[in-house]
């Protein structure tokens, strides 16, 4: 059996930099626990709200938490009250799975803050066309076709350079189980400096779980 690696992982500093950053304080295992709840709450909170990511960063005397969207008027909503609103159901949910104090709590508000910027390419994103394939599945589209529409659309921009798709469960439907891949374009798996962006999302279907793996080549990058 190979040992497989998140491409993510290997450029982390050098190209790429984690989710989570910033002071930790000297209770480091609390505050990472608090991440892992916040995140987790939100993805599922936000799943129809096409979200790639969510940085959290920590300083002395504040907490960001970024949201990054395709539809970030959505979440927002009519004079920011959908963010306010996040916001306070987020620390309610950290509040009840962290075994917070009342004062902890309070605490907490006063420094937390909630960003929501927008992805402006949504097709340069492997999380987020992940997540169209897999809405696309759910709606019982052929697993085939979507994926070739996606290969176009993502091969539409310039700057990407190569993708891969692979999907893998009972596709269609059908009674055992397989995994097929399609890719276009070149995708180094050689060399640290390639800009290779990967995600894998799941689509529920009746029929059971179908798995989608995405890689997107972005060109080379070369450390300062």
């Amino acid at each position: 059996m190979s040992h497989k690696v998140h491409p993510k992982i290997f450029r982390i500093k050098g190209i790429a930099d984690w989710l989570s950053h910033g002071y930790y304080g000297k209770d480091p295992k609390k505050n990472l626990k608090e991440d892992f709840i916040i995140r987790d709450f939100l993805k599922k909170k936000l799943k129809d709200f096409n979200v790639e990511k969510i940085e959290i960063e920590r300083f002395s005397d504040k907490m960001n938490i970024i949201i990054y969207s395709s539809r970030p008027g959505l979440i927002i909503g009519r004079g920011g009250e959908g963010v306010e609103r996040l916001r306070l159901i987020t620390l309610k949910e950290v509040f009840k799975k962290n075994k917070l104090t009342l004062k902890e709590l309070r605490d907490l508000s006063k420094r937390t803050k909630m960003e929501i910027k927008e992805v402006s390419n949504p097709w340069a994103s492997a999380e987020l066309v992940g997540q169209w394939v897999a809405q696309k599945i759910e709606k019982r589209n052929p697993f085939r076709k979507t994926i070739k529409q996606a290969i176009e659309k993502v091969m539409v921009n310039r700057n990407i350079k190569g993708v891969k798709f692979e999907i893998s469960g009972r596709l269609d439907g059908s009674q055992i189980a397989r995994k097929e891949c399609l890719e276009k374009g070149r995708l180094p798996r050689q060399t640290i400096r390639a800009d290779i962006d990967y995600a894998l999302t799941e689509a529920r279907c009746t029929y059971g779980t179908i798995g989608i793996k995405v890689w997107i080549y972005k060109g080379e990058i070369f450390e300062q």
